[in-house]
């Protein structure tokens, strides 16, 4: 088991490999498809100078994103006395992040990815070019995994509505498995390939 703090250093990324598993502690933030596709017109298309509107979150992203880990997540919260939590906060697909994912690692210089069913061969590139890895977290236990999330900071953009707003999360202890290293290394190709040879000896009888 891999201890990591948020901010994660580049050699602490390097030093992981596919199918280890690893426990996260620190300050990281959901996005999901609203949130990548904001990120990148904003942000990443306009070489870093946003619209003056949004320059304020700009700021207050790459902070948070610097070392940092995004988690695609649609949480289910509530609001007691003003004070935000997570009642579920279990991983979404990820491969609909696909389009974005490669450049916003590049941009802000996220160290790791959480989310389930792995991602394609350009955010696979971008692990390998910028230090990143895949985390793949627990399906179905989104009850579970809300009990390592010890305090929702801040949130941004929640006219997004709560699935897609940027929630900023403190976590303790936080469980995964590294599925996609920055060494080129994805357990999610590995399995389609055994799973396509698998087929191919059963057609053929």
């Amino acid at each position: 088991m891999h201890e990591l703090t948020v901010p994660i250093s580049e050699a602490d990324i390097r030093a992981l490999r596919v199918g280890e598993a690893v426990s996260l502690n620190g300050v990281i933030v959901t996005a999901r498809d609203a949130a990548h596709k904001y990120m990148i017109e904003n942000f990443v298309k306009t070489g870093g100078h946003p619209p003056a509107a949004e320059a304020p979150l700009y700021q207050e992203l790459k902070k948070v994103l610097a070392g940092g880990v995004i988690y695609h997540c649609g949480p289910v919260v509530q609001q007691t006395d003003g004070k935000w939590s997570f009642v579920a906060a279990g991983p979404t697909t990820s491969i609909r992040e696909e389009p974005y994912q490669a450049d916003v690692i590049a941009h802000f210089g996220v160290r790791a990815v959480i989310g389930k069913g792995g991602m394609g061969a350009k955010t696979l590139k971008a692990c390998q070019d910028y230090g990143a890895v895949y985390l793949h977290a627990i399906g179905g236990a989104a009850t579970f995994i809300a009990e390592s999330v010890k305090e929702v900071l801040t949130v941004y953009k929640l006219d997004f509505g709560v699935p897609e707003a940027f929630w900023v999360i403190r976590v303790e202890d936080f469980p995964a498995v590294v599925t996609m290293d920055s060494h080129g290394g994805s357990l999610h190709e590995l399995i389609k390939e055994q799973s396509a040879q698998k087929l191919g000896e059963l057609i053929r009888g």
